[in-house]
């Protein structure tokens, strides 16, 4: 990553997407920032101007896609190039199956699939132009192995997943590079107030790792993206479980038999 580069984060009001927004300007990198949360955006964006960065925001649901389009032409138009996208904005409902709703399936899959889609749709040409540039996808560890009590969640992630190793593969014709970043539990309110289905929010959270800082997960994204990996696991318990679903699919189900009764106390 270079000075003056520009780079957009959608989801940046909060969380992982914050602390990208944080780091990038720290390396001088010009950034645009989209969330929905229209006092936090204007609070961030003065908080990085002050430190020195170069920032525009546009409060825009990532789930329309002209909006997004509109404001990714405005960013490139603007600076006369565009060299990356962090497509972080997402949003999480646990649960058992069958108490998750057709509703909740499809907020998941309007936001953590459309809307990096739609990221993806208005960067992508731009980036085909140039003949460079750069998409970040934030997935989960959750799109890497089976998640029972995540299992929504967790299919939009294998999509994120999915469409990112199929775009790393035509883009790098065009000089375009992709990566699916994949945290694991980090702490944000992603994890600390995640909708609930079935589920006692005291029991499932005892059963969780350790968790992560969004500095610390910023910082690993970024070294991924900057070595171009194809997907960037962040989390010891990520890389270790991850790991194990690559070696022995059948014993990782039997891993997250164990875990979900234990979780939901069945």
């Amino acid at each position: 990553m270079k000075r003056g580069q520009v780079a957009i984060v959608t989801g940046a009001a909060q969380g992982i997407g914050l602390a990208l927004a944080r780091q990038l300007v720290k390396q001088e990198l010009r950034v645009a920032l989209f969330d929905l949360q229209a006092e936090k955006l204007e609070a961030v964006a003065e908080e990085l101007r002050q430190a020195g960065g170069e920032v525009r925001t546009a409060v825009l649901d990532v789930r329309e896609p002209e909006r997004v389009r509109d404001e990714v032409d405005l960013v490139a138009q603007a600076h006369g190039q565009l060299d990356y996208i962090f497509n972080n904005a997402g949003i999480a409902i646990a649960g058992r199956v069958a108490s998750t709703t057709l509703d909740d399936w499809n907020r998941l899959i309007d936001v953590n699939i459309r809307g990096v889609v739609h990221g993806v749709q208005a960067a992508y040409p731009i980036m085909q132009r140039q003949g460079r540039g750069h998409i970040v996808n934030v997935a989960s560890v959750a799109g890497l192995m089976p998640c029972p009590s995540l299992v929504a969640y967790s299919a939009t992630k294998h999509a994120v997943v999915g469409l990112s190793y199929g775009l790393r593969a035509e883009a790098a014709q065009h000089g375009v590079k992709v990566t699916a970043v994949c945290p694991g539990f980090i702490d944000t309110d992603l994890v600390h107030h995640s909708e609930l289905r079935g589920m006692d929010r005291a029991r499932a959270m005892s059963g969780l790792p350790k968790l992560t800082t969004p500095e610390a997960c910023a910082a690993a994204a970024l070294r991924g993206v900057r070595k171009n990996m194809a997907v960037v696991v962040v989390t010891g318990h990520g890389k270790l479980l991850s790991g194990l679903q690559r070696l022995s699919p059948d014993l990782m189900q039997t891993f997250a038999n164990w875990a979900y009764r234990r979780q939901v106390g069945d």
